[in-house]
């Protein structure tokens, strides 16, 4: 079973990309990182890593701990590596939604991992909301009168799209 690019394994995946880790501190990690940007109890996390695990993504390590049980030393395998390398390259779809979760995670783990992919995410990131509102915007301008509701929720779409330009700029401007 495949995730959308939503999920916050990539999160996990990037995590591990840099160097292994333990359950534990990945999601504490997570937190203090995307706190607020993904909601995950630890629970969550560890099933996402038992689920990364499964799918061939991660491999899993007993670590024996002298007067404390042992732990799991996760590592991203080549499979984990080649897959979280496609997803930062992956365009974010042009929803508010998927920009506040997907594409702000992708941005954090690109200037970290990547900083050269920065100004094409940004640019192919402008395109795709730009190319949505003109498809948002040519609805609108066809939609009968009498479509009060449709033309609301178009209106309100546009809006949010158009405050996600003005943000993509901001963000843009304050990691230059």
């Amino acid at each position: 079973m495949q995730h959308t690019a939503r999920s916050p394994e990539f999160i996990l995946l990037g995590f591990l990309y840099k160097g292994e880790g333990h359950g534990y501190d990945l999601h504490q990690h997570l937190v203090s990182e995307f706190g607020y940007v993904w909601h995950i109890s630890q629970s969550q996390a560890y099933a996402i890593l038992k689920r990364l695990v499964k799918l061939g993504n991660v491999s899993s390590k007993k670590q024996e701990q002298k007067k404390l049980p042992s732990r799991q030393v996760l590592r991203i395998t080549d499979t984990g590596r080649r897959r979280f390398e496609e997803w930062l390259e992956t365009p974010t779809k042009s929803s508010v939604r998927s920009i506040r979760l997907e594409f702000i995670t992708r941005l954090y783990f690109a200037q970290r991992l990547a900083p050269e992919k920065i100004s094409p995410m940004f640019a192919a990131q402008t395109a795709a909301i730009n190319s949505t509102l003109n498809r948002l915007e040519s609805a609108q301008a066809n939609l009968p009168t009498e479509q009060t509701f449709n033309r609301l929720s178009l209106q309100l779409r546009i809006r949010q799209l158009q405050t996600a330009l003005d943000w993509l700029n901001e963000c843009q401007e304050a990691l230059a």
